[in-house]
């Protein structure tokens, strides 16, 4: 039997070891907290997962909260006016719906079926020097814990990262009391804010450690005037400057949330970070490789919600990849055939995320205005979250965009 050992049990971390474990793997996975203080921790992220990334779960069994989590039908974009209103205003829907589940509710309870399977957990925060010492012992080592210094062995690809600083500044809040939005009362759906030249607000249902919430995403441009929440400690304050900021810039949002209150003490998270592609192997000091996993080697901007989603298409792919190697060697080439193997997938969400990141060429702008009278241009917009592959055929290239609007038109 293989023996492999995973560091970092997050959604790639969790959904890799799971997958292996079913697959008959002898497993090792290190988690720097046990599941009771990931459960009762801070908020880690704003996880809204899509129809494919949700179907990798299913196809392991892992889908627990499926029936409790809200679903989320639709996608809505909204632009600001320099009046206050919104010059544009549209939800696309989903072919398949997206569902967020807190990250503490998910990977305690992850963790706690990894354990009661017979999975070795192994609580204990790893350095370079641990994996120098368990690289002889296991088949293969993977790092999926996205932060801290294990990170610093994979070294960025500066062909493939453009942006050497963060480019937005990142609050969270989770909320109860949030009201619906008039115009579709009837449907959940993800809204996405823009304020030109200032940044955009998330606005998404999700299933919390207290049932059903709401998530209150602020991105702001660096050094602009939603760049104010570093060095915020106190969790009524970060909301209390949350709804602040609502009310000045996206006031149509801040007219469901006059109730809100957060959902806990944890419930609050702010930071920011360049998006960086990295290298994927990492050698040790002993001579032993590595493979990096999901955000260790594709950290995109949450802008476009994907974190959750490549890192489940991640863990996907290198599942496939470790069941179809057999008992052959996880040599280099092997390593990189399998990182190549993700990339087909990410290549397409660091594309479309490093674009959202920079002011909307004409095109866009055109594209998300028309989308405001042509429900299948919304449509598809939307469904690009699910598969930011599609964008290649419409969005990029001025040419394709207008092509594109012409066929819905008839133009």
């Amino acid at each position: 039997m293989r023996k492999i050992l995973i560091v970092g049990a997050g959604q790639s971390g969790l959904q890799l070891a799971l997958g292996l474990q079913s697959q008959g793997y002898e497993v090792t996975l290190m988690s720097n907290r046990t599941a009771d203080e990931i459960r009762s921790g801070r908020v880690m992220s704003t996880q809204c997962m899509f129809h494919t990334a949700l179907q990798h779960e299913r196809d392991l069994g892992l889908n627990f909260w499926e029936s409790q989590a809200p679903r989320i039908e639709g996608l809505g974009v909204s632009v600001a006016a320099p009046d206050g209103g919104r010059a544009i205003d549209w939800v696309g829907k989903l072919d398949g719906y997206a569902q967020s589940v807190d990250q503490r509710v998910k990977m305690a309870g992850w963790m706690e079926t990894f354990a009661q399977r017979g999975g070795q957990l192994v609580i204990h925060g790893a350095a370079v020097g641990d994996l120098d010492f368990f690289a002889r012992r296991y088949d293969l080592v993977l790092v999926a814990a996205g932060k801290g210094e294990l990170v610093s062995m994979f070294g960025r690809d500066a062909s493939r990262s453009p942006y050497s600083e963060p480019q937005r500044a990142l609050a969270v809040a989770y909320v109860h009391g949030l009201g619906p939005r008039p115009e579709h009362p009837d449907f959940d759906a993800v809204r996405c804010n823009v304020v030109p030249g200032v940044g955009e607000l998330f606005v998404m249902p999700t299933l919390t450690t207290g049932g059903r919430a709401d998530i209150l995403f602020w991105e702001g441009v660096p050094g602009g005037p939603l760049d104010v929440f570093q060095g915020v400690k106190d969790p009524s304050e970060h909301l209390a400057l949350t709804l602040e900021l609502m009310e000045r810039f996206t006031p149509w949002e801040y007219a469901r949330a006059t109730k809100v209150e957060l959902t806990d003490a944890g419930g609050t998270l702010a930071g920011r970070y360049a998006p960086t592609v990295r290298n994927p192997v990492g050698r040790l000091p002993g001579g032993g490789l590595v493979l990096g996993v999901a955000d260790v080697v594709v950290a995109n901007d949450p802008i476009t919600g994907q974190g959750s989603n490549s890192a489940s298409k991640c863990a996907a792919a290198y599942l496939a990849a470790i069941v179809e190697h057999g008992d052959r060697p996880f040599d280099e080439e092997w390593m990189r055939a399998t990182f190549d193997r993700y990339w087909q997938t990410a290549q397409h969400v660091t594309k479309w995320t490093n674009a959202m990141l920079a002011p909307p060429p004409e095109h866009v702008l055109n594209l998300l205005g028309a989308a405001g009278q042509l429900q299948p241009a919304a449509d598809r917009f939307a469904n690009g979250f699910n598969d930011p592959a599609d964008f290649e055929n419409f969005f990029y290239d001025p040419e394709r965009t207008n092509a594109y609007l012409a066929s819905l038109t008839g133009a």
